[in-house]
């Protein structure tokens, strides 16, 4: 396995070596204190590329509090100085070599499709037959079913996802509000909930937390999508996909966007977003779009694409299908989400918004939304396993108002400041949004949401 393999060595070893050092230095602080201390000690040598010892040698063992103190300090130095209330998560862990994300794997090669008996003559079967000639086909009763028979699924189970389809009849739960976090500003967006499991690596992707999924799950009656829509829509919605799966990086096989946009046709006060980061724009360019369908792109410096984003097209690519679309005549978005605090952050995102506006023109694009990075606590440990060559938990995170694990308010007012002032160089007028902010964020910030 390329990249992540290595590392497990690398970060397993790491992590004995603290562990028994703490064991040594201070066997009279309890189970639950030498894990704190072991994990504060494993974070800074990992951040700083520090031996393990020459950090050990240089702080107190004798007083738990003392040295849990100076650690958080040289853990999160910025917060320190700003006077942030530190509410930091250090949950125990641990590596496994299976676990590790295999980067070197096909984007998409499933070997078997399970198809429930109800959709086993839908279109979408023949057309995965035809992509891949020697997938196996097994009819199952129902996915509800077929999980039943499956115990125990994991991190490495989840690894493997892209090498099973399951092909369903979605019965209901077709749209659902926007899943906005507790206490946070919300947009008004709607979710067609249309398939999940996605097949890009990125490092952050909160799907992780759904390790017992089996394998990508596609719908294939789409028609009780739009015989649902038709009572669930109104008047000046926003709705997309994109938020439990990728919106086109499976398309040329689905055909979602085709029928999607053809019937769209018949509500046009109703705006439809393709949310993406893949560039199989084939099936948009074939059509004629009304001024109802966005489509939009998740955006990173190239930087963080290559240490986070893994098997995902370049900046450059999605900057040109996005011009490809835009051309074709649609309005076009983009997500700065998850922004990533990292040093040289600022001018590597002046640089992408400038890229933005060399491909196109302010007058084509709709909206442009920021969000920080922030997870739930119980990816922390997921992702290091997965990912254990990460750096993009180096950053100073601990838990936020909503029990989300976030930059410093001061952190995340700086992203966002920064990112408004640059976009406004070239469009006083393109809607910016924040994602998943309070209202205090907002008003410091100057956005409505």
């Amino acid at each position: 396995m390329r990249f992540h393999q290595s590392g497990y060595t690398k970060e397993s070893s790491r992590l004995k070596e603290i562990r028994c050092a703490v064991k040594n230095h201070a066997p009279h602080f309890g189970v639950n204190k030498q894990r704190e201390i072991a994990r504060l000690l494993y974070e800074i040598s990992k951040r700083d590329k520090t031996p393990p010892q020459k950090i050990i040698s240089e702080v107190p063992f004798e007083n738990y509090k003392v040295l849990k103190t100076i650690l958080l300090s040289r853990r999160f130095p910025e917060a320190t100085r700003q006077k942030e209330a530190l509410r930091p998560y250090l949950p125990d862990f641990e590596f496994s070599r299976s676990s590790s994300v295999d980067l070197t794997r096909a984007l998409f090669s499933p070997k078997k499709i399970f198809v429930e008996q109800e959709v086993e003559s839908f279109e979408i079967i023949a057309r995965l037959k035809k992509a891949f000639p020697d997938i196996q086909v097994k009819k199952i009763p129902s996915l509800k079913e077929y999980l039943k028979t499956q115990k125990g699924l994991n991190a490495s189970d989840y690894n493997r996802r892209t090498e099973k389809v399951f092909v369903v009849a979605q019965e209901d739960d077709y749209f659902k509000k926007c899943p906005c976090t507790a206490g946070a500003q919300g947009c008004g967006y709607h979710i067609f909930n249309c398939g999940f499991g996605c097949v890009f690596e990125c490092s952050y992707c909160f799907l992780q937390q759904y390790t017992n999924t089996p394998g990508i799950i596609l719908p294939a009656n789409l028609n009780a999508y739009f015989d649902s829509l038709k009572h669930y829509q109104h008047s000046g919605m926003r709705l997309g996909t994109g938020e439990f799966s990728d919106s086109l990086a499976l398309d040329p096989i689905t055909d979602y966007s085709k029928s999607i946009i053809d019937f769209l046709k018949n509500y046009p006060k109703v705006t439809f977003e393709f949310k993406t980061k893949s560039i199989h724009v084939a099936n948009l360019l074939g059509q004629t779009p009304r001024g109802n369908i966005v489509v939009s792109w998740s955006l990173n410096p190239q930087k963080m694409i290559d240490r986070n984003e893994f098997l995902t097209p370049a900046l450059n690519d999605r900057l040109k299908a996005a011009q490809a679309c835009s051309k074709a005549g649609y309005k076009i978005g983009f997500h700065f989400d998850p922004l990533i605090h990292y040093p040289g952050w600022r001018k590597d995102y002046e640089n992408v918004v400038s890229r933005i506006f060399d491909f196109l023109s302010p007058r084509c694009i709709v909206w442009i939304s920021l969000g920080t990075f922030r997870f739930s606590p119980s990816l922390k440990p997921i992702l290091e396993a997965r990912f254990p060559n990460n750096s993009i938990l180096d950053g100073e995170l601990f838990l936020g108002y909503d029990n989300k694990l976030r930059y410093s308010f001061q952190a995340r007012q700086d992203m966002y400041r920064h990112l408004l002032t640059t976009i406004r160089k070239f469009s006083k007028k393109i809607w910016v949004y924040l994602c998943m902010e309070d209202h205090a964020m907002h008003k410091v910030v100057g956005l409505k949401g």
